[in-house]
């Protein structure tokens, strides 16, 4: 079995800041850092640093050649990456003291993926492998279907949350991974309870990770529901914590571990990760974690 990230590569331009800028203020960085990111890069490197062995697929812009070699340092092979993107896609994040973000995307290159590489991608693929995708890059509609038609088991992170989602066929979707506001917005349900019991009632085989924050984190399939608590820690920077979590849940699901114990390296990861300053860079690996 093969794990498929087909997911965005960003540079992460983060401005340490005393608060969010507000409507119509000016506002002075205490810092600037840059760093790899991207939602689809994060994952990937979770994954490879939680042990599985992950593809990617995706595309960048000439400025983008490190973010490449990050990929490949981390053990990630990156022979379905494109290079010849417009410009790569960035972020404009602000930190604040207490470790809050705010993120500001441009799509670039992530938006620019051709019908023929998603084809060419998915033709070295084949049934029982897992696809992991996130909503930073173009026709996530058409990946899921293809995917979908062979066999591919499929892992949807609906980040950035987008009304394009809402019309997305979950039934197609084996792994949900969601946090409280995303729940919100596919369900109507702000209660946690209450999003769950609206995705077993509508997508039964769905299998959903609930990311509750500082309470924790929930897991519902039809065979069972599994909660697990999350580790207290002084919070730096929560920017990869959500894509730490989900590589390390993932890569431990993927290699026949329980999903009690999945569920807690996945949380103790997390917790690693919020500890530290950066996205990728902030993504402990296994013997940290352990």
């Amino acid at each position: 079995m093969k794990i498929l990230n087909y997911g965005s590569l960003n540079i992460d331009k983060v401005y340490r800041v005393p608060h969010f800028v507000r409507e119509g203020e000016t506002l002075s960085s205490l810092n600037y850092s840059e760093y790899c990111g991207g939602k689809g890069l994060n994952q990937s490197i979770a994954l490879s640093r939680a042990g599985a062995d992950v593809y990617h697929a995706g595309k960048i812009g000439p400025d983008g050649a490190f973010l490449l070699t990050e990929l490949q340092k981390n053990g990630v092979h990156t022979e379905f990456i494109e290079g010849d993107g417009s410009v790569t896609g960035h972020a404009i994040i602000q930190v604040t003291d207490t470790g809050e973000n705010s993120i500001l995307l441009f799509g670039g290159a992530n938006k620019e993926i051709g019908h023929h590489h998603i084809d060419h991608v998915l033709s070295r693929f084949e049934a029982g492998d897992l696809l992991v995708l996130q909503n930073e890059i173009n026709d996530l509609d058409i990946i899921i279907e293809k995917g979908y038609k062979k066999g591919m088991f499929i892992a949807l992170n609906p980040s950035p949350m987008t009304e394009p989602l809402l019309q997305l066929d979950l039934s197609k979707i084996t792994y949900l991974i969601v946090n409280e506001v995303e729940g919100e917005r596919l369900t109507g349900h702000r209660d946690p309870e209450k999003i769950l019991a609206s995705f077993h009632g509508e997508f039964p085989q769905l299998k959903v990770v609930l990311t509750l924050g500082a309470q924790g984190v929930i897991y519902q399939s039809e065979i069972e529901t599994v909660k697990q608590k999350s580790f207290q820690v002084d919070v730096i920077d929560t920017t990869a914590a959500g894509d730490t979590f989900l590589g390390y849940f993932l890569s431990g699901i993927f290699n026949d571990m329980k999903t009690v114990n999945a569920l807690r390296i996945a949380s103790k990861a997390a917790s690693i990760a919020v500890s530290r300053e950066g996205a990728a860079s902030s993504i402990p690996h296994l013997y940290e974690v352990e």
